[in-house]
């Protein structure tokens, strides 16, 4: 389902319940005295949904800064990828070529095989670190002959590990849970508590109390959709896509 589709749905069906709800008490619900209760459940409240937009603002930024790391780890790997092959150049045949070979097929692999598997949220198999493990073999192979190999091996085994840094963290951010099962508690039940203490709000005309109730529903759900989509970087609405790889594919031909 389109992500726009599925966000529409979700703030249209927060706001038609908060609505129904809204309309139900103020039409079979007891009146007397509700307006005078506007200042105190006002006071509650200011607190409930104060308290509830920090913890809302604190797991959407941190999800936000998830998604960025993820995209920046990811051309770092693939950078770093390429720069340690343009440094095996340098290296004697047949390491040279082993290495440029290695570092094609591991730049395929990310790509193709291991970059859907994060986004399904699979296990990713273990070809990407034999290969890399094959190159940091190949490179410490080498045999040099002057200075100038000896920096280019070293550039190239260094290269490799921040390949290895990167890949790490790309593998831990996709195995991970995303928002936990607790936080997912606080946030429901606290948009549920947030949108509660309006519908017990009174005043003269129903009609604007059951929008500014709705209004409220709808925009909670907007961000409970926002945060489910972005729990996993690597897919959802803001997915972070294998382009750096693909880029780097082409840099390696």
């Amino acid at each position: 389902m389109n992500i726009y589709v599925a966000g529409g749905l979700w703030v249209v069906g927060a706001a038609a319940i908060a609505a129904l709800v809204a309309y139900l008490v103020r039409r079979i619900g007891e009146t007397d005295g509700i307006v005078e209760n506007n200042e105190a459940a006002g006071q509650v409240f200011t607190i409930v949904g104060g308290l509830h937009a920090v913890l809302l603002a604190f797991v959407l930024i941190s999800l936000f800064d998830g998604v960025s790391a993820a995209e920046d780890g990811a051309y770092q790997e693939a950078d770093s990828l390429v720069a340690a092959y343009w440094a095996a150049d340098s290296l004697p045949d047949p390491i040279k070529t082993d290495v440029q070979d290695l570092a094609r097929a591991y730049a395929v692999t990310v790509a193709d095989t291991e970059w859907p598997a994060m986004v399904d949220g699979t296990e990713v198999g273990g070809d990407g670190w034999t290969q890399l493990d094959d190159l940091r073999k190949s490179v410490s192979s080498a045999t040099v002959s002057d200075e100038w190999q000896t920096g280019r091996k070293t550039e190239a085994a260094s290269q490799l590990w921040h390949v290895y840094q990167a890949r790490q963290a790309r593998l831990d951010t996709a195995g991970s849970d995303g928002v936990s099962g607790v936080v997912w508690f606080a946030l429901i039940v606290g948009s549920i508590l947030s949108v509660a203490l309006p519908v017990m709000f009174g005043g003269p005309r129903p009609v604007t109390h059951i929008i500014i109730v709705s209004i409220l529903a709808g925009t909670l759900a907007l961000l409970l959709f926002a945060t489910q989509q972005l729990q996993n970087p690597y897919s959802g609405g803001a997915k972070v896509g294998p382009d750096a790889f693909q880029t780097a594919q082409e840099r390696l031909r």
